[in-house]
């Protein structure tokens, strides 16, 4: 598995439209969906059944679980929004599947950035890509940073009520 050290955003250096940031984890391995499986219980096999996944249901191999994807997007964006940044929304959805042996790379865009209250709100057009370039999980995130020489983040961060 590949490791990136990010530097956390700086909400006054960001313009709409940069790529910000891209997490590669792969190739998954069997093993690792097992391991995931098995942490969350999910026991369905066509996480960890080649025979199963590929006779029985007609799929392409054995499925990356849609919670790892989850976690995969989450993980990212915190990573991103750093230690003092706060991760206020996030939505996708799962269009393609995703199998065993894929590298996948969660990748983030700038979208929108709005100053409100004293914090920046940063918007990301978010996804995970295989590979081969194919789409699976597109979607959205919103954090919240520190604007430079701001007040910090609280935690926990209570949103606006809009």
């Amino acid at each position: 598995m590949t490791q990136e050290i990010v530097k956390p955003l700086v909400f006054d250096d960001l313009v709409i439209g940069q790529e910000v940031h891209t997490f590669v984890r792969g190739p998954i391995t069997t093993s690792h969906l097992m391991r995931w499986s098995a942490a969350i219980e999910n026991w369905h096999r066509i996480h960890y059944d080649h025979p199963f996944a590929t006779g029985h249901d007609k799929l392409p191999g054995l499925l990356v679980n849609g919670t790892w994807k989850q976690h995969f997007l989450v993980q990212m964006m915190r990573e991103l929004l750093g230690p003092t940044g706060w991760l206020w929304k996030i939505d996708f959805s799962f269009r393609k599947m995703d199998v065993a042996g894929s590298t996948l790379t969660a990748w983030a865009k700038v979208t929108d950035l709005q100053v409100r209250d004293g914090f920046g709100y940063v918007t990301c057009e978010i996804g995970i890509r295989n590979q081969d370039g194919q789409e699976s999980t597109p979607g959205s995130a919103t954090g919240v940073v520190a604007l430079k020489g701001g007040k910090p983040v609280p935690y926990p961060f209570v949103p606006p009520h809009d």
